[in-house]
């Protein structure tokens, strides 16, 4: 994943990059060169994409990383308030409860609209096959987030002890490995 130091980088050579284009604009126009213009229109963007690259390298990446979380789908995202994620039938309740909060910070967006709810809510599933060539899809558990807030301290994680009772469990106790 690139680094903020790389944009930083990048956006020193495309700085370098401008003000050449920009050099040749003015010698295409000193000695009026057909395409003078075209010159311009590069020197333009590449300003654009300097300035854009500028910008980058000042904005840290950070992911927040929930310990105990599994890797988890996204099946459904309205891109509003509402989230369905698919999770592995060998989940535990601890790891399901991780996951949720791992999902609820990755699918954070100050993009996402209400749309008259001021919450989004995340739904985990998974799919069960009690036979061959039957599917079961399970609902787990869901957490409700803030849409505005991005440190939600008052996130609400609802499990589903019914559902997580109907998950597979091998002889030792816990969930089985399918």
């Amino acid at each position: 994943m690139l680094t903020t130091a790389d944009f930083s980088t990048y956006a020193q050579w495309a700085g370098i990059a401008t003000l050449a284009f920009g050099a040749l604009s003015g010698l295409a126009f000193l000695l009026k060169w057909g395409i003078r213009f075209r010159l311009v229109g590069v020197t333009g963007f590449m300003a654009v994409l300097t300035v854009g690259l500028f910008s980058l390298g000042l904005v840290p990446f950070t992911r927040t990383v929930i310990p105990g979380a599994v890797r988890f789908s996204t099946v459904f995202d309205s891109g509003a308030a509402q989230a369905v994620i698919v999770v592995p039938p060998t989940i535990t309740e601890s790891e399901l409860t991780a996951t949720l909060q791992q999902a609820a910070s990755d699918l954070f967006s100050m993009g996402r609209l209400g749309r008259g709810e001021d919450q989004l809510t995340i739904r985990a599933r998974t799919v069960l096959h009690p036979e061959p060539g039957v599917s079961q899809p399970l609902l787990l558990g869901q957490i409700k987030r803030s849409l505005s807030v991005r440190e939600d301290e008052n996130m609400a994680i609802e499990l589903f002890p019914e559902n997580l009772a109907k998950l597979p469990v091998s002889p030792a106790g816990t969930p089985a490995k399918l």
